[in-house]
């Protein structure tokens, strides 16, 4: 049955990164919009359709208990504001660069998320390193100086999509909560000012929901393109181990990079070529281990239940 579980949740955790790897054909169709409004709209459109799918997930009480709970402890009302601006720029700083087709430089950016995760919990969260993931953090460095000498500016794309995210998740580690409910919340926390945007935009004429029927839709339909892939992935959370979420996350990257060079003839240089590799190597060397270690669990358990079979 547990295998059965885990198939279940290879499946959802597939399904979310690849929509995630997929979400650049949505934003190039609302190219003709705005960024500024594409990201208010995504912001307030998400928020709906988190509570939507609280309702659905039966975790509506849960979430007003939390609501109760910020409003009386401060400390935690900013942590989860901090998390609300860091994902708003990481979707801000995704869109605009999407829409400007960089989508190339995304994947680069999200193929360095781990390890620049990886980072930040040895700075902040005082983690220690083992020889193989310094040997990967150093492997990476090498190809984002790659870019960098090649073109003569720091790649700040993916840097900054790789930090924001970054920070973002030593936020949500930080707070724990449950990770529907925590969007649902920081959505909540930052569409007040999404709203203030879209009602400033609505007074000057410039904003662009109501210029045709299609506009509104992919607008609306942000919310989803939002709230879908998360939903998968929160179903796969529970039935498969992080090493393995760990190892799968690279198919949003891999599905990106191929998005803008085969679907948007985006220009994938020898600089690119050559920090691919050095990113890809960190990422073999940092996620081996993890595979390795998963599988003597593995041998382990078979050991300790020899005659179980598999039903």
């Amino acid at each position: 049955m547990k295998l059965n579980n885990e198939k279940d949740g290879v499946v959802f955790a597939v399904l979310s990164f690849m929509m995630w790897g997929l979400t650049p054909i949505y934003w190039k169709l609302t190219q003709h919009i705005s960024s500024g409004e594409i990201l208010a709209q995504r912001v307030f459109w998400s928020f709906i359709f988190m509570l939507m799918l609280l309702i659905f997930l039966r975790k509506w009480n849960l979430y007003v208990k939390f609501v109760k709970e910020i409003i009386k402890k401060p400390k935690l009302f900013w942590s989860l504001f901090l998390a609300s601006v860091l994902i708003s720029s990481n979707w801000g700083i995704f869109m605009w660069a999407v829409i400007e087709g960089k989508i190339v430089e995304v994947s680069l950016g999200q193929y360095i998320n781990p390890l620049t995760s990886m980072l930040i919990g040895v700075i902040v969260l005082k983690e220690k390193l083992s020889s193989s993931q310094v040997l990967a953090f150093v492997l990476a460095g090498m190809g984002v100086l790659t870019l960098t000498l090649h073109y003569g500016v720091i790649p700040w794309i993916s840097l900054s999509l790789a930090l924001t995210f970054g920070f973002y998740g030593l936020a949500k580690k930080m707070i724990k909560v449950d990770s529907t409910i925590g969007l649902a919340l920081e959505t909540m926390l930052i569409s007040p000012i999404a709203l203030v945007f879209l009602t400033y935009w609505m007074f000057q004429s410039q904003i662009q929901f109501f210029d045709s029927v299609s506009t509104g839709l992919l607008l609306i339909g942000s919310g989803a393109v939002t709230v879908l892939p998360l939903l998968f992935f929160t179903m796969s959370a529970k039935k498969v181990t992080l090493s393995l979420i760990g190892i799968l996350q690279y198919i949003s990257p891999t599905i990106l990079l191929l998005t803008g060079v085969f679907l948007y003839n985006e220009t994938l240089s020898q600089a690119h070529l050559i920090a691919l590799i050095f990113i890809w190597s960190a990422l073999a060397i940092y996620t081996f281990p993890s595979i390795t270690k998963r599988g003597k669990k593995s041998e382990v358990h078979k050991k300790r239940r020899p005659n179980d079979q598999v039903t």
